[in-house]
């Protein structure tokens, strides 16, 4: 029989974790350690073949999105995230390169001719391409040490059948200390095997047998570990990251800002913009955010994302007024950069443009 933990203060502290049914409607337990949270995710893995490189062309991490471009543009380009390389070879091999495939990746049998280029910069062209199957995945076990179990969890462990077994489809969701919710990660729920814990009295350790959908990929560790201990009020924590640890935090400003509801400010309200850190596109939208939401805000991760919040309900009513500070680091920085098909585009001016259309007058300084 497993017991209920009776300290209420004690289960708040364990709360850093949820274990919910898909869709919200039970609740499994909670705790405050989960292994196998971090982990490699499914990459797409491609060889390069006649690798002909631009500009030094990529070495280890390319870039936190990798455009392949065909040369036959009814096809369109598809999208590498957190690219990086595995082999290179500057003769007459070529370059295996691995990241997160956007979609599906490129059409069934497609090998032609296609250029890469990383949104700043061409990184090289090749003659032709093959995906590379990948190696059977190993599922890292998800394990919740120290779990508070519900009352329908224990029902089902003291049951001890392979049906009661089978979670079917869970969320695992995830809270800062202060008990915010920042985001959430599907995992297969069939229980493999639990224990007392060594924890506290009534709890156990619930190892899951399959690993999370989307493990947290191990370079955003450090990032995750600031944002689960809760965010200091002071402004630009994120300054210091490199572009691909800014990707993490923004995509848990974003994950947390999609779960609350905004009060937004009134119309005529001004906004001072810190531009002394837009050094990459991340940092322009980890600013933007800052800037109309405080620290941790979020305010659009792209330019669709930004139109979709100057619409409101993000915090911000138009018409409105920006001061950009130091603006000329992101002119530098921002202006020469390249879409998705390879097309030269501005993204600072395209970024001005989006706000004045929406009402939002900036001055630059």
């Amino acid at each position: 029989m497993i017991r209920t933990v009776q300290n209420e203060a004690d289960h708040r502290e364990r709360a850093r974790f949820t274990l919910v049914e898909s869709g919200g409607r039970r609740t499994w337990g909670t705790c405050a350690e989960a292994e196998g949270l971090f982990g490699e995710p499914r990459y797409g893995t491609y060889e390069l073949f006649g690798w002909t490189p631009e500009a030094g062309g990529p070495r280890g991490w390319a870039g936190r999105s990798v455009w392949l471009v065909p040369d036959d543009v009814a096809l369109g380009p598809w999208l590498l995230e957190d690219a990086r390389t595995l082999e290179y070879d500057p003769g007459p091999g070529g370059l295996v390169i691995t990241g997160l495939d956007d979609y599906e990746g490129p059409p069934d049998g497609r090998r032609g001719r296609v250029r890469l280029h990383d949104g700043r910069r061409w990184l090289g062209t090749c003659r032709e391409f093959t995906r590379v199957l990948p190696a059977r995945h190993q599922a890292v076990p998800l394990v919740l040490r120290g779990l508070a179990p519900s009352e329908g969890l224990r029902t089902r462990l003291a049951r001890g059948t392979r049906s009661a077994r089978d979670l079917d489809h869970a969320v695992l969701e995830i809270r800062d200390d202060g008990g915010v919710l920042l985001t959430d990660r599907s995992v297969g729920a069939r229980i493999a095997a639990w224990r007392p814990s060594s924890r506290g009295t009534g709890l156990i350790d619930l190892e899951l047998d399959g690993d999370l959908c989307a493990p947290v990929p191990a370079h955003a560790r450090p990032v995750w570990e600031q944002w689960l201990a809760g965010l200091s009020d002071a402004p630009g924590s994120w300054a210091r990251l490199d572009t691909r640890r800014r990707d993490a935090w923004l995509d848990l400003a974003r994950d947390r800002a999609c779960r609350r509801t905004h009060r937004d400010r009134p119309a005529g309200h001004a906004y001072e913009l810190d531009g002394r850190n837009i050094t990459d596109q991340p940092g322009l939208y980890l600013a933007l955010g800052e800037a109309v939401n405080g620290p941790g805000g979020y305010f659009g991760g792209c330019l669709d994302g930004l139109v979709d919040c100057l619409r409101g309900t993000f915090g911000c009513t138009t018409p409105a007024t920006i001061l950009w500070r130091d603006a000329y680091i992101a002119r530098t920085h921002l202006s020469h950069t390249l879409g998705p098909g390879g097309q030269p585009r501005d993204l600072f001016a395209t970024t001005l443009d989006v706000l004045a259309e929406a009402g939002i007058r900036v001055t630059l300084r």
